[in-house]
């Protein structure tokens, strides 16, 4: 079998992460690398023996690339995911997947339009735990939901500009917020309150330091999301509360409670080499299926977050329902 090329745009951070997963895979191989760093792009591409581009268009002519990895910030994707889309190549692209939702909605029609594979970066939905918790769900009544994000002050420059990342929900907070929706279901309204309260202090900084997001589910299900980058330590989890019953994600580990029983759930497994090896095995074997977040999924998540933002613009609910039937 014809091993699935690989190019990856955007080799820092996270881009060097999917690198490592995809040169362990047998089923793959990476073709070429491109980042606006071109001394980050030449030791990258010397590191796994293949040509290094600053150049997105360059690196697209000059060679016969299967899958991309699209690893930029939310504010770079400029037309990659659509001049990939042209030229048939499959995509797994990073979240979020932009920042304006009239943008990525076109995206969106182009990549449909177009038959390729497209993957979103939300990696958590890959652990086994979590499978155990979707398993058990199934066929649940959810009646509370509490997520949370608590983390350190990322010294990136643009993650401090809203402009540039849409601020921590939007591009960090996500994940939780997306495991959320994997979970539970859609969100229908969602009202926010955020504030730049003790971190004023860092140059240029416009985005809030504390999030809190109230929200309905389209089951009746109330729910609450809070985040923050002012914490010395890293904290990310969900409770899902029902009758007699209670899920909890406590970063990777899954604790479920009901009147028989407590079991914790480990991971036995990379969440970030599962997430690409079922891209890889996706395209290699067509099956699509084997993707658990497609770019209408990232397009639906950034919804949601995007939604909060607008909530705490205007101070008003926000009707998510709405944004999802324009899909």
């Amino acid at each position: 079998m014809r091993k699935v090329r690989v190019g990856v745009i955007g080799v820092g951070g996270i881009g060097s992460v999917h690198l490592e997963n995809i040169a362990l895979n047998e089923q793959a191989e990476i073709v070429a690398v491109c980042d606006i760093s071109e001394d980050q792009a030449i030791f990258v591409g010397k590191k796994y023996h293949v040509p290094s581009y600053t150049d997105v268009d360059k690196m697209l002519e000059e060679n016969t690339i299967d899958a991309l990895f699209i690893c930029v910030p939310p504010f770079a994707h400029g037309n990659i995911e659509e001049k990939a889309a042209a030229k048939g190549i499959h995509l797994m692209v990073e979240k979020p997947v932009g920042l304006d939702l009239e943008t990525v909605k076109k995206k969106y029609e182009v990549i449909k339009g177009s038959g390729i594979i497209c993957a979103t970066g939300y990696c958590l939905r890959y652990l086994d735990t979590i499978a155990k918790a979707k398993e058990f769900l199934q066929d649940k009544e959810i009646a509370m939901v509490n997520g949370y994000y608590l983390t350190k002050f990322v010294p990136t420059p643009w993650y401090r500009e809203r402009s540039k990342s849409g601020g921590q929900l939007v591009e960090q907070a996500t994940h939780t917020l997306d495991l959320i929706r994997y979970l539970t279901g859609d969100m229908d309204k969602i009202y926010a309150n955020m504030n730049l309260l003790v971190t004023k202090d860092i140059p240029n900084i416009d985005i809030p330091d504390v999030t809190s997001v109230n929200f309905t589910l389209k089951n009746g299900a109330v729910g609450h999301l809070s985040c923050s980058f002012i914490q010395p330590d890293h904290r990310m989890g969900i409770e899902i509360l029902g009758k007699d019953f209670l899920v909890a994600v406590d970063g990777s580990n899954v604790t479920i409670t009901d009147h028989y029983s407590t079991v914790i759930y480990r991971p036995t497994m990379n969440y970030y080499e599962a997430q690409d090896h079922a891209f890889i095995k996706a395209i290699a074997t067509n099956q699509p299926n084997l993707i658990l977040s497609s770019y209408e999924n990232g397009v639906q998540t950034l919804t949601a977050t995007l939604a909060a933002n607008i909530s705490q613009d205007t101070g008003a609910p926000i009707d998510v329902s709405e944004y999802y039937a324009s899909l």
